[in-house]
């Protein structure tokens, strides 16, 4: 990607009323564009990052026997109805329309009741279980509090998977697989160090879930963490006779603030009896599905990502979502204008992702834009270093900065 070809530019300033640190910097470094407050678009670079941590997040699915589909963000009031989900009592962030025909809809904030609804058309033998499907899809939710940037919206992007098998064993297993693959994509995300399992509140979903909180200043949640045993309790089912069940004392745990990156519900049979979700087993006889459901904020996730690797420059993605693993930058005439379109080409050749600063303006900006837009490594071209057939690689993290020659640089960055 040539950045002269980018219809998006860097800003040094953020809207008035964008108090979040992480919507503030995506949107001063173009990867996001705000619509109002909770609703936010996604650029070209944004959508980069957005599209690596859903590769991420897909292939571990995948790894534990999910299949992909997606359904439709509009739907039927009766589908809510049979669970008491429809009513704004029990579920107070529904977005709600009617048809011109005078059917009530809502917009999709999760999708339990409608997955069900699917399944059911395609199960009926114990033959026909285990089934584990996922999508990657936009929710919408009534917020009343979206000052958090892209780590809490009103619209925004989720993994939501859904496992249905015959038993509880077998319902429980699969469970306790996804925790394994969530804990790999944190992971590779490059937050799985500061990243939890917690003991939550199920909410609108159920009596207790899971939750995966990572330790984040921008989040909304306290949690208690045990450092040793790598798991955590929400604040708010911090009591005794919970920490009794996890073989927890109080006075191990550490309270921190944490942002809620992934959480995950055991329904057990309590959805399939509300909506007559069955099948028949070996001997004929009809039981109710065990089911559970796992998400994953994915747009969310970029926004603690956001927070969590930035400075006073601006952006540090980790090399694993970040939009271009290279930032080329040419200064001078024509034979550094020329060595640096080359290099680009052969990097691109490598499977070198590249964001190539190709613009007519001061070597400055470029630098500056480099710091902001965060990609891990700055190569640099210049007329001067060139006399000595050297080019510079500086590392966002931490600052590094080489020397080298062509080969060097090449082994470096494939």
């Amino acid at each position: 990607m040539r950045l002269s070809k980018l219809f998006t530019k860097t800003s040094k300033t953020a809207p008035a009323d964008e108090v979040s640190k992480n919507a503030q910097l995506l949107i001063r470094a173009g990867f996001i564009h705000k619509e109002m407050a909770g609703v936010y678009s996604y650029t070209p670079l944004g959508l980069k990052v957005l599209n690596k941590i859903t590769q991420i997040v897909r292939e571990e699915m995948d790894a534990i026997g999910c299949q992909e589909l997606i359904m439709s963000g509009l739907q039927k009031k009766e589908t809510w109805d049979a669970t008491g989900r429809w009513d704004d009592n029990n579920v107070d962030i529904w977005f709600k329309s009617e048809l011109k025909d005078g059917t009530k809809v809502g917009f999709g904030w999760s999708h339990e009741e409608p997955i069900i609804e699917m399944v059911k058309q395609y199960l009926s033998s114990y033959k026909d279980l285990p089934v584990n499907v996922y999508q990657f899809q936009t929710k919408f939710r009534n917020e009343t509090r979206a000052k958090s940037g892209i780590i809490r919206g009103r619209e925004f992007v989720m993994k939501d998977m859904y496992s249905c098998n015959a038993s509880a064993e077998a319902n429980q297993a699969f469970y306790d697989a996804t925790i394994e693959a969530y804990n790999r994509i944190y992971d590779r995300l490059g937050i799985g160090e500061d990243t939890y399992v917690t003991f939550a509140s199920g909410g609108a979903f159920t009596k207790f879930s899971h939750e995966f909180q990572t330790v984040c200043d921008a989040g909304e949640d306290y949690i208690y963490i045990h450092r040793g045993k790598n798991i955590a309790v929400n604040e708010e089912v911090m009591d005794d006779e919970n920490l009794e069940k996890l073989g927890i004392k109080r006075e191990e745990l550490e309270k921190v603030k944490s942002a809620e990156v992934g959480n995950i519900f055991n329904f057990g049979t309590q959805k399939s009896e509300d909506t007559d979700f069955t099948f028949t087993d070996a001997d004929n006889k009809k039981q109710f599905v065990h089911l559970s459901s796992y998400g994953i904020g994915t747009t969310r996730v970029m926004g603690v990502i956001a927070e969590k690797f930035s400075d006073e420059k601006g952006l540090v993605w980790p090399e694993a979502v970040a939009p271009a693993k290279v930032y080329l930058i040419s200064i001078g005439g024509e034979a550094a204008i020329k060595c640096a379109d080359d290099l680009y080409n052969e990097l691109g050749a490598k499977g070198i992702d590249v964001l190539y600063d190709d613009r007519d303006v001061r070597p400055g900006q470029k630098f500056a834009d480099f710091d902001l837009i965060g990609i891990p490594y700055r190569v640099t071209v210049s007329d001067r270093m060139l006399e000595s057939e050297n080019y510079e690689l500086v590392a966002r993290a931490d600052g590094q900065q080489l020397l080298l020659t062509r080969e060097q640089l090449l082994a470096k960055l494939v």
